[in-house]
This record gives C-alpha cells, structure tokens and sequence, in this order.
C-alpha cells in the first residue's frame, strides 16, 4: 500500500548519492553568466507491450518530488523558507486547509532505472530493471532500443535511453515490485492497447512524458502490425 503519507518533514540536503548541485560560470558572446545545475545519473526506461493480453505493463510509485509540489499549496510558505539554520518543521504545524492525500504524488511512468552499474549495458541494466519491477524475464537480445534524449535540460541534463520489449505471460517469472531494500514500493499497472492513447491524454492521470512518447511511438510504429486504429 502507497496511499499513507504522514510526518512529512522539510530539512536541508547537506549530501546526496543521487544528486550534486552545482554553479557554472561561463562567458556566451563575451557576456558573462551563470547558471545553477544538478548532476544525476543518467537512465534507462523501457516500453513493454504484452503480446498475450495485448496491454502495456507500466509502474505505479509515490513521488515525493510531485507529492510536494501539491504540498506547496496548502502551506503558507514554500519548503526552503521553512528551512532556516538547519530547523525542521513539520507539515502538520503551519499546514491550510487538508494535506493532499497520497495520491497527489502517485504516478504511472515507464518501466526504468539508473545507470549506475559501470560493468553493465544498457541493455543489461534495462532487462533488470524489467524483472525487479514487473516480474518478465526477457533476453538482452529481444530489448530494441528506441532512441535517446536529455532530461530535465533545464536543471540536468542527463540523458535517457528507452527501449521497447514485447513480452507474453510465459515470461512472467515474479509479481516484481521493486526492490524493498532499497525503498522501492513499486505497483505493475495494465493498460489495454485499445485504451491506451485515452490514457496517455487523462489529465487525471498523473504520468510522465516517457508514457506519452512511447505509447505515440507505438502506434505510429507498430500500430499496423497489430491492426489497430491511431485515433485518440
């Protein structure tokens, strides 16, 4: 369950594994400016399309990151004016109104994972990541690679490499769900082909735009191949 959020706490971030904040200074032109970045890892995230049930399998996962920016609008001050000298303050004290459930920070994304194995390809990093958060076995050799592109441009930069993989239900091997360990509460959602595009526009629907590319991807690449109309 994903659904109970509580004791939310905002608190500086003196160090990080997953992000590094920095500021370049450089000259364009001959002006000078500057600008404030974030070095991440870059990623891997794959679009699975289940031939058996003709669905594609996303994940499902409370993002704290969206959660708050919900958050934000039931508080009278935004989190780094709470933050002073180290002081932590608690979502309950100065809190107007009702929190935002839970829900507010879920999102439907592709299945992905960081790149962050050096001995590993991409390719590798993607088929693990297809077993540990949605249960399907599928060889290195059945993952296509789509294309890449840069993420965040504005605050990072790091790039994003998506793969297609078909896969049946005799390659389920697991329930997948992530890895306990390390933090992951990970739910596998099915989306019927037939519904897809319907979803892939729901407002309602908090995704990202991984989902969208990839399922216009889909039907402008192999909707033929499969007979199905690309009307949304």
């Amino acid at each position: 369950m994903m659904d109970q959020i509580s004791n939310i706490q905002v608190v500086p971030c003196s160090s990080s594994n997953y992000l590094k904040p920095f500021r370049v200074h450089y000259s364009q032109n001959g002006t000078k400016k500057s600008w404030d970045f974030m070095r991440t890892h870059d990623s891997v995230s794959v679009l699975i399309f289940n031939t058996t049930s003709h669905c594609f399998i996303l994940v499902k996962q409370f993002r704290p990151a969206v959660y708050m920016c919900e958050w934000e609008k039931h508080t009278p001050q935004s989190p780094e004016d709470k933050v002073k000298e180290g002081e932590e303050k608690e979502e309950s004290e100065e809190s107007h109104g009702d929190p935002p459930t839970a829900a507010a920070g879920v999102t439907y994304e592709l299945c992905a994972g960081l790149v962050d194995k050096p001995d590993l390809s991409l390719e590798e990093i993607a088929r693990q990541e297809i077993l540990e958060e949605c249960g399907y076995d599928v060889p290195v050799s059945k993952l296509r690679k789509i294309t890449s592109y840069r993420s965040g441009v504005g605050v990072t930069g790091s790039k994003q490499t998506v793969f297609y993989a078909e896969v049946s239900d005799d390659n389920c091997v697991g329930e997948g769900g992530g890895e306990p360990q390390e933090g992951e509460l990970i739910e596998v959602v099915k989306v019927p082909l037939q519904e897809s595009m319907n979803f892939a526009f729901d407002e309602s629907l908090p995704k990202t735009m991984g989902v969208l590319f990839s399922f216009m991807w889909f039907h402008s690449n192999m909707a033929p191949k499969y007979k199905i109309s690309t009307n949304v």
